[in-house]
């Protein structure tokens, strides 16, 4: 099992000194362990809103007396905001704060501003190949069959995997989509859950999937934003520029546990996808870089999988194949486009590894994953 402390760890320590911390991310990603690592020999400072002996101290404000106080899914309380802002102002001198939470925090403390100004908010994502120092082809190839959540990846079974991926819908469903969210018909829902896999990777159609579903338009993009909140998948909308003929509205989906995509290629482009976010994410809140993550495609149909972006200005262009191919159309264009992007092709099986006359690099996908720190 691993030792080392998560990627967060050192920035979070770092910002409890100053204001409360918010940890969200996907449940089961390592937010609570890397919280009790951080209270360290004061684990009785940690508080679960889900379990009742907890619940009922939250209540009565009956609080530990730690140096450091974690709240663990607190934000299912109706009234949690203004209990944060009432203990920051009265001990935030004296005690650090630190609320972690499944889904969405950021969009959960919305609908007043009494925390303004109080927290830092940071996201937490599954383990990546430069968190893990990864090295190898065979090291690459068990990351992408066990996925990047903690349980499964140290389990070392792509059998275990398989078994942990499966209840984690059920979990998904059960723990955090009902206490949070006005849904009625989850039957469809959980439906919609099982058919996005298949379509990652590829502009989502909203009214094809109202048609196959049988519901509204309306529902399905309700739904989507849901599953969004919760950390069960994340979208990434088209890069447009003056100079460009692209598409505007069409979403691509990713989700945050990829051994749901069965195809290998599509499986492939949504680890990458899920590296790249993790990236974007650590920038923007660990550095306050005004970095972003999209993709291209014009009416043309020229095609490049991902476009990272800094102050909406295209920095990285990254194209994925499963194999050894020739460099994409579409990424030649966008290169020819912006010159100065740094471009890349990167397979998940192949070997090339060379730069083209036109200064687009192509790798392995690890040459790439490893500089994601």
């Amino acid at each position: 099992m691993r030792k080392q402390p998560r990627y967060l760890q050192k920035p979070v320590e770092a910002d409890l000194a100053k204001k409360m911390v918010f940890v969200g991310g996907p449940r089961q990603v390592g937010k609570t362990t890397m919280a009790l690592k951080i209270l360290g020999k004061n684990k009785h400072g940690y508080l679960n809103w889900d379990v009742p002996e907890d619940r009922e101290r939250i209540l009565k404000r009956e609080f530990p007396d730690s140096p450091i106080w974690v709240f663990d899914e607190i934000h299912k309380y109706k009234h949690w905001r203004n209990l944060l802002k009432g203990l920051f102002d009265a001990h935030g001198k004296h005690r650090r704060i630190l609320v972690t939470g499944s889904a969405m925090l950021d969009y959960y403390r919305r609908g007043g501003e009494s925390l303004q100004g109080r927290y830092y908010y940071l996201r937490m994502h599954p383990l990546s190949v430069a968190e893990l120092g990864l090295k190898t082809a065979k090291d690459f190839s068990e990351l992408s069959l066990r996925g990047g959540f903690p349980e499964p990846y140290f389990s070392a079974s792509e059998i275990e995997a398989k078994r942990w991926s499966r209840d984690y819908r059920t979990r998904l469903v059960q723990e955090d989509l009902r206490p949070l969210e006005k849904i009625e018909d989850l039957g469809h829902l959980e439906l919609l859950m099982i058919r996005l896999p298949d379509l990652v990777g590829s502009p989502l159609s909203i009214n094809a999937l109202r048609e196959d579903l049988q519901v509204s338009h309306k529902s399905v993009s309700n739904w989507l934003k849901v599953l969004e909140r919760l950390y069960a998948i994340f979208r990434l909308a088209p890069f447009g520029a003056s100079k460009l003929r692209a598409v505007k509205k069409e979403q691509k989906h990713y989700q945050y546990d990829w051994t749901l995509v069965d195809k290998p290629g599509a499986r492939f482009e949504n680890l990458v996808a899920s590296h790249l976010l993790k990236w974007a994410h650590w920038q923007q809140d660990t550095l306050g870089r005004e970095v972003g993550l999209s993709y291209f495609r014009d009416i043309d149909r020229r095609e490049v999988d991902f476009i990272v972006t800094e102050k909406n200005r295209p920095i990285q262009a990254i194209e994925c194949k499963w194999e050894d191919a020739e460099i994409d159309p579409g990424l030649r264009y966008f290169k020819a486009k912006f010159p100065d992007c740094e471009a890349w092709q990167i397979s998940g099986v192949g070997t090339q590894d060379y730069v083209s006359r036109e200064n687009i690099r192509v790798a392995p996908a690890l040459k790439l994953l490893q500089k994601l720190a």
